[in-house]
């Protein structure tokens, strides 16, 4: 089954280009990662161009190369604090996690990396237990 065109719906793109994309990338095309956390600043420094995902939305989601290799589809949305992660979706993350500290400790620090306090134009940005997360749910439509 085809979707058509990768233009016809927006892009899902997972970290910045490299070897972090690429490793979430593989664990969404094995089925192993079907759930996401974004920082909601992230999602409100340009809502036009990346809005909030809703249920029901599809995108694709490209590789490193900016290729697009797989549809996804948003199965929940919520928006929480960073202390109200919880086991369940540290694992359905698809990276390995074993503990929510684990994924706090990766995702912080992917999160004060210099590209994303550049994405977000806040250097000094610093997670915190209050810091509002978009925590997104999917599942895997389409391999392409």
């Amino acid at each position: 089954m085809s979707f058509g065109d990768p233009t016809d719906l927006p892009v899902a793109e997972f970290a910045f280009p490299g070897p972090l994309r690429n490793k979430l990338v593989t664990a969404i095309l094995a089925g192993k990662k079907t759930a996401t956390a974004g920082l909601l600043a992230e999602y409100e420094r340009e809502p036009e161009l990346e809005p909030i995902p809703k249920v029901g939305d599809r995108a694709f989601v490209v590789d490193s190369e900016e290729r697009p290799v797989a549809l996804i589809e948003t199965t929940e949305v919520r928006i929480i604090r960073a202390a109200e992660v919880d086991l369940q979706l540290a694992l359905d993350e698809g990276e390995g996690f074993l503990s929510v500290a684990d994924w706090r400790t990766a995702h912080e620090k992917f999160w004060h990396s210099t590209e994303m306090r550049a994405v977000l134009d806040e250097p000094e940005f610093s997670v915190t237990d209050e810091t509002l997360i978009v925590a997104e749910r999917f599942r895997l439509v389409e391999r392409l």
